[in-house]
């Protein structure tokens, strides 16, 4: 038997007067599962923060945290939020804010140790935060949404201002937590950094909810050609191209597109031209495209 949703969003509307951002959004999130809410600026991903954190009312449908409605004192213990931007007080150290949100969620203080270690910020502790870049108060700002062990992650951006090194750490911590059972929704804009860092992508578009799945799941619908870039030896890419087609790049170098299925085989079909062939790439529709191909297909949806 598969585990309750932390998190459950069933046919939710929010509306801001007569504008809809959000128009019949249903998600959820299972114990140590980790989705990453995809979406352009505007598409609804902060208003789905808000709503689930309880700060906005539903004009339609229903969020539930831990099976409790947002704002109820058993979600809001449940619960953490990163925002894109953290800021706390500047004369306090990382360990004295540690400390003052531990108070506020009655967490043991003798868990900081461990959490400032976790994000790479133990030889920092007694630093005041003035002191800290972008990237250690981001990295402060995850030891503070880890405080009390919370069922739900809700990340906004979480990796902003971060650099490459500190943002493979960043989702190190992110895995672990998702081992130990929270439940994580985190949005960002970098697709490459999620593309294999999270379990589930969920794609909003103009306040609808167009894509859900793995990616996966998400390529096999989408059905997007895959590119097979082929690299000639020299003095035959004019018989490799009048043999297969393509696109000419460099002289001797042919892109060829086909549907998914038929790739494999036009990779081994090139095997056997050993005396054109000199390298063979395969390369398949990644998140991006993927992104691209559901918001694309949202609009035309959505044209009169």
């Amino acid at each position: 038997m598969s585990a309750q949703p932390i998190l459950t969003v069933d046919g939710l509307g929010v509306r801001y007067g007569r504008l809809r951002a959000l128009d019949g959004v249903s998600l959820s999130v299972a114990p140590g599962e980790r989705v990453a809410l995809l979406g352009h600026n505007g598409a609804g991903k902060s208003t789905l923060f808000k709503t689930i954190l309880g700060f906005l009312p539903a004009a339609a449908g229903r969020v539930t945290v831990t099976g409790q409605a947002p704002g109820a004192d058993a979600a809001r213990v449940a619960v953490n939020y990163l925002p894109e931007t953290v800021a706390f007080p500047r004369s306090l150290t990382g360990t004295e804010v540690l400390r003052y949100f531990s108070g506020l969620r009655r967490a043991p203080r003798s868990a900081i140790p461990d959490l400032l270690d976790r994000v790479g910020l133990a030889e920092a502790a007694g630093r005041p935060v003035g002191s800290y870049s972008k990237g250690m108060r981001q990295r402060l700002g995850l030891a503070q949404a880890l405080i009390g062990a919370p069922r739900l992650l809700l990340l906004d951006e979480p990796t902003s201002g971060l650099d490459p090194l500190s943002r493979r750490d960043f989702y190190a911590v992110i895995a672990e937590a998702a081992g130990r059972g929270c439940a994580v929704l985190l949005s960002s804009h970098g697709l490459e950094e999620i593309e294999h860092r999270t379990d589930r992508i969920a794609i909003l578009s103009r306040g609808r909810l167009v894509a859900d799945g793995t990616l996966e799941a998400l390529a096999r619908r989408a059905a997007l050609p895959a590119t097979i870039r082929v690299t000639a030896h020299a003095g035959q890419a004019d018989r490799l191209q009048a043999e297969l087609g393509g696109t000419r790049f460099n002289g001797c170098r042919l892109d060829l597109s086909c549907p998914p299925d038929q790739a494999l085989p036009m990779v081994a079909r090139l095997a056997g031209l050993p005396e054109l062939v000199s390298d063979v790439d395969l390369h398949r529709p990644g998140l991006s495209d993927l992104y691209r191909h559901y918001s694309d297909l949202s609009a035309e949806e959505s044209r009169p």
